[in-house]
């Protein structure tokens, strides 16, 4: 199948795409890799009016230790996990990285992000595990603010 038409905008700033996603409604969704959102508008099961494509924004990926915290963008991809040699991630999170490994197969890893996945809360993604695992806090930005799930 086909998705159902809809609208597609490429902000170029992480404050412009919350911009455009608050005019544009409950309806539009953003896209980075869209190996989650793809697959369920094409069998209809996501309709969004619009798609906000946020893939180009550099400043949400990112896997970083921070004290005893590690910090994971939004538009991370798998695949960079997977690959990461920071040894304080290795040190202190190498599960995250040996998990990667069982993402799909290689082009599901290398575009699909750690955002898409949690945001989806596919029952089968091993970031929903890992974030429960590891008791993730996931920080929600939008034009009114930041709020930690």
């Amino acid at each position: 199948m086909k998705p159902a038409a809809f609208t597609y905008h490429r902000p170029e700033s992480i404050d412009e795409a919350l911009t455009l996603i608050a005019e544009l409604g409950d309806e539009a969704k953003f896209i980075a890799g869209g190996q989650s959102l793809v697959p369920m508008m094409n069998f209809r099961l996501a309709r969004p009016s619009a798609l906000v494509d946020i893939g180009r924004l550099a400043d949400l990926s990112y896997v970083r230790r921070e004290g005893d915290a590690l910090r994971v963008g939004a538009l991370t991809t798998h695949r960079s996990v997977e690959t990461t040699q920071d040894r304080g991630v290795l040190d202190s999170f190498g599960v995250l990285p040996r998990a990667m490994r069982y993402v799909g197969h290689y082009p599901i890893r290398t575009l699909g992000t750690a955002g898409g996945s949690i945001a989806h809360a596919d029952p089968s993604a091993e970031w929903c595990l890992l974030a429960l695992l590891l008791d993730a806090e996931i920080v929600a930005r939008s034009t009114r603010g930041e709020r930690t799930i």
